[in-house]
């Protein structure tokens, strides 16, 4: 954050200085966990449904926090203010408007929004100081949080915007104010809350909409959505794509080991990138960082190389573990039709190469309204047809409602199981070179099955 003293800290957020000298000057950011609480922190104290952070500011002071911004009267070090999350926001928007110097990249789309966040940290990191969560800080409150760890040094600030509501981007933008906004996607993640497909089209096109005059719009042309978004007067527009009318594309795609090698091919040339990412999902991911980088004048042997390099950070999402010579992929943070397909395709594409069995450990993909059946019993028939051999539903009998595709030719091998802990029994079928993949709804909590079929399968080969 910047340096203010406490007392311009309270005149912004409308807000009074408590049990401390008002005139004490700090640039402290904002943490809202007491544990993550240090000398450059100060702690933000949230009342949640079930947590009060009141009961928290103790400890926090005590870890190093300067001061407390409460609700509630405190003896602690504090700025009381009347809404903790309307003050974050009105001092992370005075914070923003005084960054002249900062370049924000926001990132939003229905998948791949903290991968391309992790690509972009991995590539802009080498050219200036770059602040980038490894957590997914996509919200009403991320992203003042996000904007808050920025200071005068600061080059780069990339930050995802997720919605579930029309206007929650638009928000999101008033707060970040991104010079850069890109799209990767409309997939059906949250038709159940907005309805259709159109209508998220029109949640993730607000952050086009919100891009001033010299801005640049970075959409991807993998639905029909996104790359008709309509732009500002004065805001440029790239397409990223695998197409030859897109500015940056990959060409000459290839698999090897799960992972994409191509050329990426910009206005500044052509390189060559191979993944460490698995799935050839990830190329829309890695072009959207590479036009993102090409904007910012970073050569594309930069780009490639780094795009080559870069490994998972965030968790669960796509992690390989190796536990003997099984495989082990959690992919446990989250699912929708568009990522489930992906990842299945990924375990075909790897179970093919090791010449082992595939299985898929498949939970409930939430938010589909309507269309919930239809997805789900969709994917049960992409399994089917893409070859995984072994299908392992569960808690979601909805893949199964619909078995027409089962009986017309599909040679998977059928599984189901009400409860996570019921699936375990399948672990003791699984035979050296098999590749074994773990998805569902984050809310289905599969990241515990897969701690679970690890812990099994580790002891197991002890």
């Amino acid at each position: 954050m910047i340096k203010m003293t406490l007392n311009e800290i309270a005149q912004i957020v409308e807000g009074e200085v408590i049990n401390i000298d008002g005139t004490k000057v700090t640039s402290a950011h904002a943490v809202i966990d007491s544990k993550l609480a240090r000398e450059d922190t100060f702690f933000a104290a949230f009342v949640g449904d079930t947590v009060d952070g009141h009961d928290y500011i103790s400890d926090a002071i005590s870890r190093g926090a300067q001061f407390a911004l409460v609700s509630k009267e405190t003896t602690m070090p504090a700025i009381k203010v009347k809404d903790v999350l309307a003050a974050l926001t009105k001092l992370a928007i005075h914070v923003r408007t005084k960054l002249d110097s900062l370049t924000v990249i926001a990132v939003t789309g229905s998948q791949g929004k903290t991968t391309t966040k992790d690509l972009l940290r991995h590539i802009l990191s080498v050219s200036g100081e770059t602040v980038a969560p490894k957590e997914s800080l996509n919200n009403e409150l991320g992203v003042p949080l996000l904007v808050l760890q920025c200071t005068q040094k600061t080059k780069y600030c990339v930050v995802e915007m997720g919605a579930r509501h029309i206007g929650d981007i638009s928000h999101l933008a008033k707060i970040a104010k991104p010079q850069l906004g890109v799209v990767l996607g409309v997939g059906k993640a949250h038709v159940g809350e907005f309805g259709s497909r159109e209508m998220i089209a029109q949640a993730k096109s607000e952050l086009i909409s919100a891009l001033d005059e010299g801005g640049v719009a970075i959409l991807g042309t993998y639905d029909e959505f996104t790359p008709v978004m309509q732009t500002p007067s004065g805001v440029r527009r790239i397409l990223f794509g695998e197409k030859s009318a897109s500015e940056v594309r990959a060409a000459d795609i290839e698999v090897r080991e799960g992972r994409a090698h191509f050329d990426l091919v910009t206005p500044n040339g052509r390189a060559a990138v191979g993944l460490q990412l698995l799935g050839l999902h990830q190329i829309s991911n890695a072009l959207a960082a590479a036009a993102v980088a090409t904007v910012l004048s970073i050569p594309i042997e930069s780009i490639s190389a780094a795009l080559s390099t870069a490994e998972v950070v965030s968790k669960w999402r796509m992690e390989i573990l190796e536990i003997g010579e099984i495989l082990l992929i959690n992919d446990s943070y989250n699912a929708n039709p568009e990522s489930m397909a992906a990842a299945l395709r990924t375990l075909a594409l790897i179970s093919q190469e090791t010449g082992g069995v595939s299985w898929a450990f498949l939970g409930k993909m939430h938010e589909l309204g309507e269309s919930s059946a239809k997805e789900h019993s969709a994917i049960g028939r992409l399994g089917t047809e893409v070859g995984i051999d072994h299908l392992v539903f569960i808690g979601a009998k909805e893949y199964l409602e619909d078995l027409e595709w089962a009986d017309n030719g599909g040679e998977s091998a059928l599984h189901y199981f009400a409860e996570r802990d019921e699936a375990l029994s399948m672990v003791e079928h699984f035979l050296p070179g098999d590749v074994v993949l773990i998805k569902a709804s984050r809310l289905e909590e599969f990241n515990l099955l897969a701690d679970m079929i690890f812990e099994k399968l580790r002891n197991s080969v002890q």
